[in-house]
């Protein structure tokens, strides 16, 4: 038997050398792949579970805004988004087609209900990409987000194809023109990644974004390739945080009073602007503010509107408000001197010439007069006796020229101009220097709480809703004391006399049942090239009041710029805001009214010791006639004694050291002469019986030797034939009936 040869087979040797080493390698790679689990750096468990494990959103709410009572003003609230599907791709079956078959009609049909016409719904929905295949569905940006239940509802009854709804969060505003720039209003606003958050644009939505704004959630589990939930796999929720909720200082009845009237107003008069702010003199929170013309914040429509908040953002000149403060500084400084007269009419510095509303004035007047008349040349003389610099320091005391430091943004300091004499003048009452409205409230409540300035603020407390606790707390705060308690009362007395005396500028803003103190205002407005613009219709009308006198509850600035008067003095209109807003806001804070039944007469105490300046105002708004015999301070005597009853309109002499300024006898019984010639201790000789018809000397001269005053009297019938038989030159006689 022949034995075979073994032969060496190279390609087979060549062919398991091959194999063998991819098998080596291959099995190799495995056990890496079982040690390490990385595959080019990346582990194989976290591509997987990028690839199996799903997530979905769960999206916070923004914060709610509230007013002082709990009431809802800001909360986010359910919505739809619209959405398009408009590649045919998603039709499987044509006889129910899921994509949008006719973009024409679809695009009339939904111009009905979104704020998008009919040209650019249709362009959306025959968009096409870059590469000229059409997108698998199309949104319409704001006007297709935010769609209310009831929009929704409609356009579902269309049963327009491819047309779809998903639920969505949209800020809502439930009480519409509502202190509108003060809450400002936030919008959905798309992120980078695609998404969309709620983000605030004006307002407090701005100002607290970040406080307001929530954290979304998330829901986090395992799926198989074709995206079901695997059995038994684990869920991770991330809850939402939702965004903390803002308690304001305003007060939803209040402010509706205050939106109410301003409307009306509006509507009457079609000023440019106005401006209203309502604050708590003893805390300084602020319990209304809005301006006009509003905006509606849900649907941001609004004509002629400026973008910012007027009562904090915009400086204007204050008019006659100001003098509100050049009588505290005169008060405070002990320079006031209500009896004193002064020559009303103009008031010369350098080359200019400060002149009273009327161009001409009144005569000599008492400086009391000439504040409730509202006369520029008496705060002119006033500056003189406080002295410049102590009157700017006064107004720095006020808070002018500074930040009040309210908690919203933006806020104007106004500046004061003291560069010039005639500037320092002109702003004694109000002209040249620039203040905002939260100036002159925050200054009030220093006239208003006893000299205690508070500061103005409309952010009560944050708080977490997940969790009911307080994040911030607003105090408040005491900014300083510019006046005293004494001051303060003084200058509340005679801001009431502004309402009652016989020429007082203010009697429009009178309530039946609540005693107000407060001071008009009638700015002219800068034109913007060193001139003013001129007449009944282009003044900025104002008002800045309190009440009730004795303990005031509420503080009120009211301003109207440039309305259309039609005959109506310029006070009207601000008094039409005003006066139904304090009046029903005292009522719902349950202020008791004053006493409105009509008496005849009125009290009187021993004010011995006191003030004569402050009692005489006192007085004098009780309906009686203070007369201060003496040159004013403290009162060292009195007539009639109190206590006891005076019949109103009755005569009381309060006695107090210093040289004797005569007054005005026209009218005075003998009586009322001779209780003044007790007090005074002086030389006056009564001439006939009846009422004062002459004196010979002048009212208003300071008496300073014994020399003998005739004082003439005359009984009304001895009046009345005099009268008739030697008419006055120019006179004409007149029968009436």
């Amino acid at each position: 038997m022949k034995k075979k040869r073994f032969r060496f087979q190279w390609g087979a040797f060549l062919l398991f050398i091959f194999y063998g080493g991819l098998f080596f390698l291959l099995f190799t790679r495995m056990v890496t792949l079982q040690a390490t689990g990385e595959v080019e750096g990346q582990e194989l468990a976290a591509k997987a579970a990028a690839k199996y494990s799903k997530e979905s959103v769960i999206t916070a709410n923004r914060g709610k805004i509230y007013d002082a009572n709990g009431q809802v003003i800001a909360e986010d609230t359910l919505s739809y988004r619209l959405i398009a599907i408009v590649n045919q791709k998603a039709t499987t079956d044509a006889k129910k087609p899921r994509h949008v078959v006719d973009p024409e009609k679809t695009a009339k049909i939904l111009e009905e209900y979104i704020s998008m016409d009919e040209k650019t719904i249709y362009k959306q929905l025959t968009r096409v990409k870059d590469d000229g295949e059409k997108p698998y569905q199309v949104e319409f940006g704001g006007a297709g987000r935010g769609l209310s239940h009831e929009t929704m509802s409609k356009i579902k009854e269309k049963n327009l194809p491819g047309i779809l709804f998903v639920n969505d969060l949209k800020r809502y505003y439930p009480n519409g023109i509502f202190a509108s720039h003060l809450i400002g209003f936030a919008l959905k606003e798309e992120n980078k990644d695609g998404t969309f958050t709620t983000k605030g644009n004006m307002g407090l939505e701005l100002t607290y974004n970040k406080e307001l704004t929530g954290k979304d959630g998330k829901v986090e589990y395992e799926t198989d390739a074709f995206s079901y939930l695997l059995p038994n796999s684990e869920k991770m929720v991330t809850p939402a945080k939702n965004g903390d909720d803002i308690y304001l200082t305003i007060d939803k009845t209040i402010e509706s009073f205050l939106e109410e009237a301003m409307t009306a107003v509006e509507k009457e008069y079609n000023p440019e602007s106005m401006t209203a702010v309502v604050a708590d003199p003893k805390t300084g929170k602020i319990l209304a503010m809005t301006q006009r013309p509003t905006f509606n914040p849900d649907t941001r429509e609004g004509d002629n509107m400026k973008w910012l908040n007027e009562a904090i953002e915009e400086t204007i000149e204050p008019g006659s408000t100001m003098k509100t403060f050049t009588l505290a500084s005169a008060i405070d400084t002990g320079v006031w001197d209500p009896n004193k007269y002064y020559p009303s009419g103009q008031y010369r510095v350098l080359d200019r010439v400060i002149k009273d509303y009327n161009r001409v004035g009144w005569g000599y007047i008492s400086y009391l007069q000439g504040f409730q008349r509202s006369s520029n040349t008496a705060m002119a003389h006033l500056l003189k006796l406080i002295g410049e610099d102590v009157f700017f320091d006064y107004l720095d005391r006020f808070g002018f020229g500074k930040k009040t430091g309210i908690d919203l943004p933006n806020e104007a300091s106004g500046k004061l101009l003291s560069k010039y004499p005639v500037e320092r003048v002109t702003t004694t009452f109000g002209q040249g220097s620039t203040v905002t409205p939260i100036q002159l409230i925050q200054a009030l409540t220093a006239i208003a709480n006893d000299g205690k300035m508070m500061q103005p603020y409309v952010i009560d407390r944050i708080v977490d809703p997940s969790t009911g606790k307080t994040i911030k707390k607003h105090e408040p705060v005491v900014k300083g004391q510019p006046v005293s308690a004494d001051t303060a009362k003084q200058v509340k007395e005679i801001l009431a006399s502004t309402l009652t005396a016989e020429k007082g500028t203010a009697a429009d803003f009178i309530l039946d049942e609540y005693e107000v103190a407060g001071k008009t205002g009638t700015a002219q407005i800068p034109l913007g090239n060193g001139r003013y613009s001129w007449g009944s219709n282009e003044f900025l009308y104002s008002f800045l009041g309190m009440a009730p006198v004795d303990d005031p509850q509420l503080i009120m600035y009211v301003s109207v710029k440039r309305p259309k008067l039609n005959g109506d003095a310029g006070s009207i209109p601000v008094s039409k805001v005003f006066n139904p807003v304090m009046l029903n806001s005292l009522k719902y804070l349950n202020v008791n009214p004053e006493d409105v039944q009509h008496v005849d007469d009125a009290k009187i105490q021993d004010y011995t010791g006191k003030s004569a300046e402050a009692i005489q105002v006192e007085l004098q708004n009780d309906g009686l006639k203070p007369i201060i015999v003496g040159g004013g301070g403290k009162i060292i005597d009195q007539y009639p004694k109190g206590p006891q009853k005076l019949v109103k309109g009755n005569f009381v002499f309060l006695k107090t050291a210093g040289d004797v300024v005569l007054p005005d006898f026209t009218n005075w019984s003998l009586r009322n002469v001779l209780a003044f010639k007790a007090l005074a201790d002086l030389e006056i000789e009564v001439v006939g019986e009846g009422f004062v018809v002459s004196q010979s000397d002048s009212p208003g001269k300071v008496i300073t030797d014994r020399k003998p005053i005739v004082v003439q009297l005359k009984t009304p019938a001895e009046s009345f034939i005099k009268e008739v038989e030697t008419p006055s030159e120019g006179e004409t006689e007149l029968n009436t009936e």
